[in-house]
């Protein structure tokens, strides 16, 4: 993350606890499948081959197809051009809203978290280098991985700082899971309103510095 602005390290911040607020109520709402974190979905998927047959594999299969399909399309939308990036988000709050809003009318829909599951994917195409995520938005393992090294550089004298930023990652995604599952407990498939809404006000953000900067550059 050493490439990536202060304010882009506060959007992604903000961008992963969304995702583990997403995240926790499409796992509760699942009975324990992810709408971000694909590892966990595989996993499953080859359980439930064998456990309870291939037609129960079926979803979380839906719910890995989903989350590339995002991922591509976030791809394409923001390609090398930063400005699009409020695209890409404001077109997840749109998914999200979408999930929420079926959910009231059709509540033991789980196949509606396929939305969520796209939605995420694409906010993990928002920092690209060289055909990579230099952020890991919204899965924790690339964190965790990117921290333990961090840390490798500390005791080694290599970088006395460099652990901040993982550590905080990690930390949003952890406590953006914690609030999740209260506002679920509270408010069911409401919160993901609120998500969607908090996912709309930082597009909004984004295309205000965005529209910024071109006006400093042609200044």
């Amino acid at each position: 993350m050493r490439e990536v602005s202060r304010r882009g390290v506060a959007l992604s911040l903000a961008l992963s606890a969304v995702a583990g607020f997403v995240d926790a109520v499409g796992f509760i709402e699942t009975g324990g499948l992810f709408v971000s974190f694909m590892s966990g979905n595989s996993t499953q998927a080859g359980v439930e081959i064998w456990a309870d047959g291939p037609l129960r594999a079926l979803l979380p299969l839906a719910l890995v197809a989903a989350f590339v399909i995002g991922v591509t399309a976030g791809g394409v939308v923001v390609g090398p051009q930063a400005r699009r990036r409020g695209l890409v988000v404001a077109a997840s709050a749109v998914a999200v809203a979408v999930c929420a809003s079926v959910g009231f009318a059709f509540p033991h829909t789980v196949w509606r978290f396929a939305l969520l599951a796209g939605a995420m994917g694409a906010l993990n195409t928002l920092y690209l280098a060289e055909g990579r995520a230099r952020i890991a938005i919204t899965y924790a393992t690339g964190t965790l991985v990117s921290l333990g090294l961090a840390l490798a550089a500390l005791v080694t004298g290599r970088s006395a700082t460099a652990w901040r930023r993982p550590l905080l990652l990690w930390a949003s995604l952890a406590a953006g899971a914690v609030a999740g599952a209260a506002a679920h407990q509270w408010l069911g498939d409401g919160a993901l309103l609120g998500a969607a809404v908090v996912l709309a006000a930082l597009a909004v953000t984004i295309g205000a510095a965005s529209r910024r900067g071109r006006a400093g550059q042609t200044g």
